[in-house]
Order: structure tokens, then sequence, then C-alpha cells
């Protein structure tokens, strides 16, 4: 409706009670939307106009638009975009339905034989009967009953749309959109491929599938001709990309697969030029400011140790390692690099080895560590092979007594400790250092993005920066792929371990599990069994520590066999007496959480039992099945779950048993759970800037888009020219809002 005869239409229907409430309402609703539409029109940049005036939104809706995805506009709207497509254009028989598509939307022509209504109030349903030629189903409804009955017609043949399901073989839809036949067989589809989009249970309860597709419908037809393409002419040229307006229009609209590929592609790099354009503008800056502290010499802290005190031959991939690190402190660039080994490969050792260089140019070192357990253990292993050197190392944790405390703090601040070791009360603002110029995180995925941010603070210049882990984190690993974080790998196992074997049985295999356990008990070898849980909980059904020692303790009776148990919430000095006793081989099993999935070394150890494994992610699998492994027998784990098992955690476990490489691992964690958001504080999840792009399954676009970035940045380092100006808001979107450049924290 124009908005001339919109006026002229309401003129005539300003007579309420000569039209009837119903149909002034109605009228009223078509003049507002020619006004929103005519007010679209006129705007200069639609895709920054509130989504309220798109036909069919409004102000409520666009509220919960607002609310439940994030749309405000209708550029935001258009960034909304269907995770997969189903095709309008089958229409399957009801016997060619099974249960096989019952994660799937199917549609199918049915005319309604009869319909009927049970329960009362709030639980009240109505049922549609329908039937074909080969077959008959249920349709069900239990929400807005009153409208829906209006619109079911007994003897009229309707296009039913909806999710199946099966109840004792019998065809059932709930809450199906219905469409009747003559005005679907009228429409003129815009695509045989319609778009399912990412949505909530209001969203879905306020629009549906159909609705939210005609909103889409409208805002394409107000924006389809006013969509500017920022990229400049040669860059789609030279990647063969396709128009901007083109590649909207065909991912919410395919005319075919071809081309739904074609705009997918080029969507995607859009998102990945804007990351990189971000990125690498950040890196140059910090680069360029060249205020890394300079690690000249290797002095006689790092060629004593290197000469005499080495317990064990290094690696060629330790020293490799070491290389890169001592090249990175030579530069002036302050060093961001990640360190990436299995447990056990030597990565205490390397940072050991780094941080001498530290001190052996005037600079002050400190290691965090997320437990008290792992803190002191590093503690007692750097100082046991540092002793009688010149180098003065102390600890620092939130148990740390009075004494101890005041002898770090002092000492830090004095200049007189060297190498300091702690948990998170490193990041305290009391700790203050004298010269703090390299920094190592261990088990850096147990650290939040601003605990490990804070230990940037503690000089004027930010300290070389390495981080260590085993599985890094996604975000970690996006970071990796999108540029702006060097990665040093360990590939290597110190002469004489063995790759440990890991198998995932169920409780069916329960009996085989003990007889296996008694076997290498009786070979004088150790065995953890870690649970998910301390006790019994009503909300999750998962194995747990109490019932599980119970079960151990009747199984593998004393004095044959000795038990002891390590838990969180035990007093620290019993913790400790029980893992003495485990460590001595005073104790051949040790029933424990996952409190033990870092700072525990048994070499004697060969058997790790995870119950209801599913239950861990898996960075914790890994870690928790790297405290066997560590001596020079054939080492075991044991995934143990129950029988039903979601799709994610079936692949996690099936990943564990083929894999011992932790990069390979948080490679499946990323895909399974998403980058995080480089730059903020999200370590996993979907990532705030990145709407379509997938940082590993598109790894080969995120290189092209680093290396078009890396050329337009050479070309206009500051997208001031005409030809790149557009470009600026591809990366104002990725690096909006932010307080703090989080993207150069690992």
């Amino acid at each position: 409706m124009s908005l001339r005869s919109a006026f002229t239409t309401f003129g005539f229907a300003l007579d309420r009670r000569r039209l009837g409430i119903a149909k002034f309402r109605k009228l009223r609703f078509r003049f507002v939307s020619a006004l929103g539409f005519h007010y679209l029109c006129t705007m200069a940049d639609i895709l920054e106009s509130s989504v309220k005036y798109v036909p069919g939104v409004g102000e409520a809706r666009a509220r919960l638009l607002e609310k439940e995805l994030g749309v405000f506009t209708v550029g935001d709207l258009l960034r909304h975009y269907p995770f997969r497509y189903i095709d309008r254009t089958k229409i399957y028989p009801i016997d060619r339905i099974d249960e096989s598509m019952a994660s799937s939307l199917v549609q199918f022509r049915a005319r309604v034989t009869g319909v009927a209504y049970a329960g009362e109030g709030r639980r009240q349903r109505f049922s549609a009967f329908v039937s074909d030629a080969t077959g008959s189903a249920e349709l069900t409804w239990f929400h807005g009953i009153k409208w829906i009955e209006k619109s079911v017609e007994v003897g009229r043949e309707y296009i039913v749309f909806g999710r199946p399901s099966f109840y004792r073989g019998q065809l059932s839809v709930i809450h199906p959109e219905l469409e009747m036949v003559e005005k679907a067989l009228n429409r003129t589809a815009r695509s045989g491929m319609q778009g399912i989009y990412p949505s909530t249970e209001k969203i879905a309860s306020a629009l549906g599938t159909k609705g939210f597709y005609r909103i889409m419908c409208n805002a394409w037809t107000l924006a389809r001709e006013r969509i500017p393409d920022p990229m400049p002419a040669a860059v789609r040229s030279r990647y063969d990309l396709m128009p901007l307006a083109e590649a909207v229009g065909n991912v919410h609209f395919p005319q075919s697969p071809a081309l739904l590929a074609r705009a997918q592609r080029r969507l995607k790099f859009d998102e990945l030029l804007g990351v990189q354009l971000s990125v690498q503008a950040q890196r140059s800056e910090r680069l360029s400011r060249r205020n890394g502290f300079l690690f000249p010499r290797v002095g006689e802290l790092f060629n004593d140790f290197f000469g005499h005190r080495l317990p064990f031959p290094l690696t060629e991939a330790q020293k490799r390692v070491i290389r890169e690190i001592r090249q990175d402190t030579v530069t002036g660039f302050q060093m961001n690099r990640l360190l990436q080994g299995d447990v056990g490969s030597g990565k205490t050792m390397v940072a050991l080895m780094s941080m001498l260089l530290a001190v052996d140019n005037g600079f002050q070192a400190c290691m965090m560590a997320p437990t008290e357990i792992l803190a002191r253990q590093h503690f007692a292993t750097i100082s046991r092979m540092t002793q009688g050197m010149p180098l003065h190392v102390a600890i620092l944790t939130g148990a740390s007594k009075t004494a101890e405390r005041r002898h770090a703090l002092e000492g830090i601040a004095s200049g007189e400790v060297d190498i300091l070791i702690g948990t998170h009360a490193l990041i305290e603002d009391n700790v203050r250092f004298s010269n703090l110029g390299y920094v190592v995180i261990d088990e850096q995925h147990r650290f939040g993005v601003e605990q490990r941010a804070r230990l940037w603070t503690k000089n004027n210049r930010p300290p070389h920066i390495l981080v260590m882990t085993a599985t890094p984190i996604p975000r970690t690993l996006a970071m990796t792929l999108y540029g702006d974080l060097d990665v040093s790998v360990i590939d290597e196992l110190p002469p004489g371990r063995r790759p440990i074997k890991t198998y995932h049985y169920t409780d069916a295999a329960r009996l085989k599990l003990w007889g296996f356990l008694r076997q290498q008990i009786a070979l004088g070898r150790q065995v953890y069994v870690v649970y998910p849980l301390i006790k019994e909980s009503e909300s999750m059904d998962y194995k747990d520590l109490e019932d599980g020692f119970e079960s151990i303790i009747r199984d593998f009776p004393l004095p044959q066999y000795r038990v002891t148990v390590c838990h969180g919430k035990m007093k620290p000095q019993d913790k400790e007496e029980s893992m003495r006793q485990f460590k001595e081989h005073e104790a051949d099993i040790l029933v424990a959480t996952s409190v033990i999935e870092v700072g525990v070394d048994v070499p004697n150890a060969t058997v790790m039992v995870i119950e209801s494994a599913e239950r861990f992610g898996l960075s914790q699998l890994h870690q928790l099945r790297g405290r066997v492994g560590r001596g020079g027998e054939q080492s075991y784990c044991i995934l143990m779950s129950g029988d039903k098992l979601s799709r994610e955690s079936r692949a996690r476990l099936r990943a564990m048993c083929e894999t011992n490489d932790g990069f390979r691992l948080a490679e499946l964690d990323l895909r399974l759970r998403g980058a995080g958001d480089i730059n903020g504080t999200q370590q996993s999840g979907e990532s705030f800037d990145l709407k379509i792009a997938n940082p590993t399954l598109d790894a080969e676009l995120l290189q092209t888009a680093r290396q078009a970035a890396e050329e337009i940045l050479a070309a206009d380092p500051q997208l001031e020219s005409a030809e790149y100006r557009p470009l600026r808001e591809l990366r104002a979107r990725h690096a909006a809002g932010r307080k703090f450049d989080f993207s150069m924290i690992s």
C-alpha cells in the first residue's frame, strides 16, 4: 500500500462504530505499516534503520528480536543467517515419513478428517486428524488453540509443515504450520530452498518458521537494491567474490546449491577479512612499538644449568623451542608465544631455562599455575634442580602462611627474589615486582582471560609471555589461526615413554574392567579412579565418588588391595596424606575427583579410569589421561560412560580413543564449542564477531582473508584512500565496544 492510499483508506475508517473494531484495527495496522515502509524508503542507510519498521515486525516484536537474538537494525536482521535449509518444493507421502526424519522438518499434503479436544484450562490441547492416500497422522496444538480451531476446516486439504514424531508407530506433528493447498499452489516461492534460522523458544512461539521467513522476505524487499558493497572491485576480482547484495540474497533465498555456496563464501570472507584487518593492525601496532624487553646475554645461570645440571638430555623438540624463545627475546618485540606439548613432554624444563635467560639479563620471572598442588610441585622441582646456584626462588599461593607470604612479597619488591612461583595469588594488587620481564602461565586453559591479562600490568612495560598447555582452549587455538599468537610445539616424548592406550566402555563391561585392574595391581602397578561428583546429585545422573568408593572397597578388599581417597572438600592435611600414600605406593588405588587433573606425578601409576567420562570436557579428559604414562610401562586410560550419549559426547569420547595429540583434540573442541571472542573474555562458544564463518572449518578461506588483509594494509595501513575506506566498517564491526585489547592476551 502506498502512503497516499494508506492516508485515504485510513481517513474513511475513522468512524469505528461504522466499520467495527476488528476492521478498524486491521486498517490501522496497514496504515502504520505503510508509514514504516515509507520511512524506510526515505532512509539514506537502510541497514542502520530500526528493525521495527520492517513490515510484520512493529514495536513489540522488535523488542523481542532485540532481547532474544540481538537484532536491532535491518542490517542485523539480514546478517542473521540460516544455519540449514529445507527443500519446500518436496512434499512427502505420509507413508514415506519415518523415524529417521525425527530431527528434520518435513512437509506433506493431507486432508482434515476430524478434530478433537482434550484436557481443560492450560492443559487443553486441540488435535486435527489428517490423511492422504498412503496413511494418516495426528496434528496437535497446545497453545493458540482459539486461533487454530478457526483456521482448521474439516474436509479441506492443507500443506502440513513441521517436525515429525512417532507414538506407537503413528505419525504425529506438534504445532505444525498449515497452509491451504489452493493458497500454496498460487504462492510464488522466492526459492525452493527455505532457510531455517537460529531461534529461541519465545521467537518460535511468537513468529514460527513461516512468520520469521515472511519478515526476512520483507526486509530483503526493502534493502535488496540499497546494499553497498565495501569490497574494492580489484579485491573482488582477485579472490572471485560474488557481489555483496547478490550474496545476501542467495544466502537467504538460494536460487541453486552452487549460488548458495558462492554466497556463503563471500559472506564468510567478509567476516574473516574484518577479523584479519583488526588483528593484523593491532599486531603491527604492537610490534611497531618495539617495547619488548631485550635478553641479549646467555649468562652464567643458563650455561651452568645447561652444562652441568640437566637431569636428562633435552629432546630436539625442546632445543628447538628454546631457540625460538631466545630469538623472540632479542628482537625488541614483546613475545606472545604458546607452548603446546603433551603432559610429560618437558614443557616445565623449557619454562625454567627460559626464565634463567630472563634472570641472566637482570629481569625477574614468574610462573603461575592453577592449583596449590601444581604450584608447590613446580616450586619443589625448580628449587631442587637449581640448588646451589646463585638464584633465589620463592612461592606465593592463597594458602601461604604469613612468613612465607611476607618473604615472597618483600623479595620481589626489593629484587631479591629472581623467580616467583604461585597460583592466582600472583595477580593480587599487593604483588609488586621490582623488574618483571618474563611470565610463564602453566595449564593456561584453567585461567580466565582477565586473570591472565592482570600479569601484563605488573611492570610499566608488558613482559614477555609464554603460555603452556597440553590442550589449548578453543579461543587460543583460534588466535593461532588468526595469526596473533606464535606457536611452539614439543612433538617428542622423552626416551622410553609409550603412547597411552585409551578405551571407551559402558557399565556392561564393568566386571571385565575390575578383572583388568586386578591384573595391573598384581604386576605392582597403581590405578586412578576419577569421578565427576563427590556426592550423589538429584539433578545430574552421574557416578559419584562416595558410592564409587564403597563399591571399590567391596570389590577390592583389604589387606590384598589398599585404597585411598582424595577430593577438594577434604582438609588440606588429609588430602596431602592421601597423595603421599599413593606416591609412596602405600595405596594401590586412588579414588579421586578432578582435583588430581594437574600436579600429580606418580610414574608407577599405569591405569586411569574416568567414570561418567561424558561429563568431562576434552581438555579435562586429556589432562586426566596425562596422569598416567609417566614411567616406562604401558599405560591405559579407560573411559566409562552410560549407554545414552549425546552426539557431542560421543564425538569427544571417540576422539580421545583415536588420538593422544592435544592439538588435534583442541581442534575438535573448537569445532564443537566454538572459538570464543578473541577480542573479549569469552573462552569458548560462538564468537561475537562471526555469524557464518568458522575458523577451523574455513581455515583455508581464513588464510586467504589473512593474505588479502596483509596486502590491503601494506598498500593503505590506515584505510584512508577512497578505495579502501569502506573496509573500515568491516574492521570496526570486529573491534567495536572493547575497553581493553584482550586480543593480545593468549
